[in-house]
Protein backbone atom coordinates (compact mmCIF):
# COMPACT_ATOMS: atom_id res chain seq x y z
CA UNK A 1 0.00 0.00 0.00
CA UNK A 2 1.76 3.20 -1.24
CA UNK A 3 1.63 6.05 0.98
CA UNK A 4 1.10 8.05 -2.13
CA UNK A 5 -2.39 7.19 -3.07
CA UNK A 6 -5.68 7.75 -1.34
CA UNK A 7 -8.99 8.65 -2.55
CA UNK A 8 -11.84 11.76 -1.98
CA UNK A 9 -15.16 10.01 -2.12
CA UNK A 10 -17.90 13.03 -3.45
CA UNK A 11 -21.47 12.96 -0.97
CA UNK A 12 -23.54 12.20 -3.94
CA UNK A 13 -21.48 8.52 -4.71
CA UNK A 14 -22.34 8.04 -0.79
CA UNK A 15 -26.03 8.72 -0.97
CA UNK A 16 -27.33 7.61 -4.48
CA UNK A 17 -27.22 4.60 -6.39
CA UNK A 18 -27.59 5.04 -10.59
CA UNK A 19 -31.30 4.46 -9.76
CA UNK A 20 -31.60 7.94 -8.54
CA UNK A 21 -30.64 9.56 -12.44
CA UNK A 22 -34.06 7.34 -13.61
CA UNK A 23 -36.01 7.90 -11.32
CA UNK A 24 -39.43 9.49 -13.22
CA UNK A 25 -37.36 9.49 -16.40
CA UNK A 26 -33.82 11.00 -17.03
CA UNK A 27 -32.91 13.19 -14.03
CA UNK A 28 -29.77 15.67 -15.66
CA UNK A 29 -29.00 16.89 -12.37
CA UNK A 30 -27.78 12.97 -10.92
CA UNK A 31 -25.54 12.57 -13.83
CA UNK A 32 -22.14 12.72 -12.78
CA UNK A 33 -18.41 11.04 -13.73
CA UNK A 34 -17.91 8.66 -13.06
CA UNK A 35 -21.09 7.60 -13.56
CA UNK A 36 -23.49 6.20 -10.21
CA UNK A 37 -23.18 2.75 -9.83
CA UNK A 38 -24.84 -0.27 -7.97
CA UNK A 39 -26.13 -0.49 -4.75
CA UNK A 40 -23.66 -2.51 -3.63
CA UNK A 41 -21.09 0.18 -5.18
CA UNK A 42 -22.51 2.62 -3.23
CA UNK A 43 -22.75 0.88 0.07
CA UNK A 44 -18.76 -0.28 -0.55
CA UNK A 45 -17.78 3.41 -0.88
CA UNK A 46 -20.12 4.26 2.50
CA UNK A 47 -18.06 1.53 4.13
CA UNK A 48 -14.48 2.55 3.09
CA UNK A 49 -15.44 6.47 3.97
CA UNK A 50 -16.87 5.13 7.09
CA UNK A 51 -14.28 3.30 8.23
CA UNK A 52 -11.74 6.23 9.47
CA UNK A 53 -9.23 4.41 6.71
CA UNK A 54 -6.99 7.70 6.79
CA UNK A 55 -6.40 7.01 2.64
CA UNK A 56 -10.41 8.23 2.09
CA UNK A 57 -11.59 11.31 2.77
CA UNK A 58 -13.76 14.15 1.64
CA UNK A 59 -13.90 15.67 -2.29
CA UNK A 60 -17.10 17.66 -3.21
CA UNK A 61 -16.40 17.61 -6.34
CA UNK A 62 -19.00 20.05 -6.92
CA UNK A 63 -20.09 20.81 -10.56
CA UNK A 64 -22.14 23.76 -10.69
CA UNK A 65 -23.36 23.68 -14.25
CA UNK A 66 -25.95 26.25 -15.67
CA UNK A 67 -29.25 24.37 -16.43
CA UNK A 68 -28.68 24.93 -19.77
CA UNK A 69 -25.65 22.81 -19.84
CA UNK A 70 -27.30 19.58 -17.95
CA UNK A 71 -30.43 20.00 -19.29
CA UNK A 72 -29.23 19.31 -22.96
CA UNK A 73 -28.41 16.29 -25.34
CA UNK A 74 -24.71 16.59 -24.85
CA UNK A 75 -25.65 17.28 -20.99
CA UNK A 76 -22.18 18.31 -18.82
CA UNK A 77 -21.27 15.71 -16.09
CA UNK A 78 -21.11 16.61 -12.32
CA UNK A 79 -23.53 17.10 -9.59
CA UNK A 80 -23.87 20.78 -7.94
CA UNK A 81 -23.49 19.56 -4.40
CA UNK A 82 -21.07 22.64 -2.98
CA UNK A 83 -24.54 24.95 -1.58
CA UNK A 84 -25.08 22.05 1.21
CA UNK A 85 -21.82 19.92 0.93
CA UNK A 86 -21.47 19.10 4.95
CA UNK A 87 -24.82 18.85 5.30
CA UNK A 88 -25.06 15.90 2.19
CA UNK A 89 -21.80 13.96 3.90
CA UNK A 90 -23.65 14.25 7.11
CA UNK A 91 -27.17 12.70 6.04
CA UNK A 92 -24.89 9.49 4.44
CA UNK A 93 -22.65 9.27 7.70
CA UNK A 94 -25.78 9.37 9.71
CA UNK A 95 -28.00 7.01 7.22
CA UNK A 96 -24.94 4.72 8.04
CA UNK A 97 -24.77 5.10 11.92
CA UNK A 98 -21.23 6.30 11.76
CA UNK A 99 -21.32 10.32 12.82
CA UNK A 100 -18.67 9.27 15.01
CA UNK A 101 -16.27 8.54 11.66
CA UNK A 102 -17.65 12.45 10.07
CA UNK A 103 -14.81 14.75 11.22
CA UNK A 104 -12.10 12.78 10.39
CA UNK A 105 -13.34 12.03 6.61
CA UNK A 106 -14.67 15.74 6.24
CA UNK A 107 -12.24 17.78 8.29
CA UNK A 108 -8.65 15.56 9.12
CA UNK A 109 -8.13 12.84 6.59
CA UNK A 110 -7.44 14.99 4.16
CA UNK A 111 -5.39 17.70 5.70
CA UNK A 112 -3.11 14.91 6.83
CA UNK A 113 -2.71 13.45 3.51
CA UNK A 114 -1.22 16.40 2.10
CA UNK A 115 1.03 17.91 5.06
CA UNK A 116 -1.12 20.83 6.33
CA UNK A 117 -2.85 21.86 9.10
CA UNK A 118 -6.55 21.12 9.69
CA UNK A 119 -8.67 23.99 9.59
CA UNK A 120 -9.21 26.14 12.91
CA UNK A 121 -12.90 26.79 11.60
CA UNK A 122 -15.51 24.98 13.50
CA UNK A 123 -18.89 23.88 11.99
CA UNK A 124 -21.93 23.15 14.21
CA UNK A 125 -24.51 19.98 11.90
CA UNK A 126 -28.11 20.44 14.03
CA UNK A 127 -30.31 17.71 13.22
CA UNK A 128 -32.61 20.29 11.81
CA UNK A 129 -34.46 19.73 7.96
CA UNK A 130 -34.19 22.59 5.43
CA UNK A 131 -35.45 22.41 1.81
CA UNK A 132 -32.99 22.99 -1.19
CA UNK A 133 -33.89 25.23 -3.60
CA UNK A 134 -35.17 24.98 -6.98
CA UNK A 135 -32.25 26.90 -7.98
CA UNK A 136 -29.61 29.47 -7.52
CA UNK A 137 -29.71 32.66 -9.87
CA UNK A 138 -26.21 33.37 -11.78
CA UNK A 139 -25.24 36.80 -12.52
CA UNK A 140 -26.12 36.20 -16.13
CA UNK A 141 -29.54 35.53 -15.40
CA UNK A 142 -28.50 31.38 -15.79
CA UNK A 143 -29.85 29.10 -13.11
CA UNK A 144 -27.61 26.50 -11.50
CA UNK A 145 -30.19 23.30 -10.30
CA UNK A 146 -28.69 21.65 -7.03
CA UNK A 147 -28.60 18.05 -6.28
CA UNK A 148 -31.85 17.25 -4.63
CA UNK A 149 -33.33 20.53 -6.18
CA UNK A 150 -36.80 21.62 -3.99
CA UNK A 151 -36.15 18.15 -1.58
CA UNK A 152 -35.29 18.18 2.00
CA UNK A 153 -32.12 17.76 3.90
CA UNK A 154 -32.23 17.21 7.56
CA UNK A 155 -29.39 18.53 8.77
CA UNK A 156 -27.91 22.15 8.68
CA UNK A 157 -24.42 23.44 9.08
CA UNK A 158 -23.21 26.81 10.58
CA UNK A 159 -20.24 28.05 11.50
CA UNK A 160 -19.17 28.83 14.86
CA UNK A 161 -15.68 29.76 14.92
Amino acid sequence: QSEQVAATITAHHLLYNRNAMFVGGIRPHYYCLPVLKRESHRQALLTAATSGNPKFFMGTDSAPHTQANKESACGCAGAFTAYAALELYTEAFDQAGQLAQLEVFTSLNGPRFYGLAPNETRIRLIRQTQRVPEFFPTRDTERLIPLRAGETLAWQAELIG
